[in-house]
């Protein structure tokens, strides 16, 4: 065989080979730590839209990086989906993902709700607000930093350092103020603790119906769940519980995302990409603003009925979000200095 016909033979094996992968790439392997009944409609849409079947495993964020680590070159996931920007850092600094170069993200996700160098990028916003009981407090902190104040001594229910929310909401005070206001901060909480760290967000609520606690941290869609549905010991007090949006006056609100980004070793990365630049729809923001109550990460998305009764708010815009994980270790180094559990 001359190299003129060698050449054209193995075009045409290349050809066929890539159309090959390609009918075989008409899926996208997620593993995801979201793990809401409702995300079932979004895979739905996708598959809808373009083809792509969407197979998916959900599990707690560390099982599934300490899954993906396993795996390591073999593994079969395409995208990675946590809901907090905490652990999506863990998966980064462990070298579990690949930079997508993207156009549609980048016009749709402002840049400090994405990593850097693309890694990952916000999907859906979270904010971690103040609570208080109206009968039982005349002026609610209106800063993180107040909640640390002596005034608030043995008034506050907030979960254990072992919660990603509250490390990464540390991890933005280190960021905003420095890390000695972050650690003098810290202690002020665990003097101003009304018991010691147990449960979860909504436990917290519970806490200001109960008479526990007068004023409580949380994310603003455990409060929202209560309009939602009957949250056993929420609910009922719903009218006695106000809020507050934080630092309203300086840098704003903290606020935690809901993350996704492209697994290193994704065998189907055009289809992964594809599924990525689907998150930043209308669809699929929408759908988030209304199933889980989340604000959404791109602009101008109407917000579901139920947290637009939180109302307008200034958000921390300022603080890179890469920073929660980029000062997540010590945020943690804090959290055991002072004591908190």
């Amino acid at each position: 065989m001359t190299n003129s016909k060698l050449r054209c033979a193995l075009g045409a094996a290349f050809a066929l080979a890539t159309l090959g992968s390609a009918a075989m790439a008409q899926e996208v392997n997620i593993y995801s730590s979201r793990h809401y009944d409702s995300d079932d409609k979004l895979y739905a849409k996708f598959t809808e839209e373009t083809g792509i079947t969407v197979n998916r495993i959900e599990g707690e964020a560390d099982e599934l990086i300490a899954r993906l680590e396993a795996e390591g070159d073999n593994s079969p996931a395409d995208v990675f989906i946590t809901v907090d920007i905490g652990r999506m850092g863990r998966a980064e600094e462990a070298g579990l993902l690949q930079p997508v170069e993207s156009e549609v993200i980048e016009n749709a996700v402002p840049a400090h709700l994405r990593d850097p160098e693309n890694m990952w990028f916000g999907v859906s916003q979270r904010a971690r607000i103040i609570f208080y009981s109206k009968d039982r407090v005349e002026n609610p902190p209106r800063t993180y930093e107040a909640l640390a104040d002596e005034a608030m001594k043995g008034k506050i229910c907030i979960r254990s350092s072992k919660n990603i929310y509250n490390q990464s909401l540390l991890a933005s005070i280190i960021e905003a103020d420095g890390e000695d206001a972050a650690r003098d901060w810290a202690e002020g909480i665990v003097a101003n603790m009304a018991r010691n760290p147990e449960g979860g967000d909504t436990d917290q609520l519970r806490g200001l119906v109960s008479g526990e606690c007068d004023v409580a941290v949380a994310n603003h869609y455990y409060f929202l769940r209560g309009f939602d549905q009957e949250v056993d010991g929420l609910t009922e007090g719903l009218d006695g519980i106000g809020w507050v949006w934080p630092n309203q006056s300086d840098r704003g609100a903290h606020l935690n995302l809901a993350a996704a980004a492209m697994v290193k070793s994704a065998p189907n990365p055009d289809a992964a990409k594809t599924f990525l630049e689907f998150l930043t729809s209308e669809f699929a923001q929408q759908h988030f603003a209304s199933q889980n109550n989340e604000y959404p990460a791109v602009p101008g998305i109407g917000l579901d009925e139920d947290t637009a009764r939180l109302g307008f708010f200034i958000a921390d815009n300022d603080t890179m979000t890469a920073s929660f994980g980029d000062n997540a270790a010590k945020a943690q180094k804090i959290f055991n200095e002072v004591g908190w559990q």
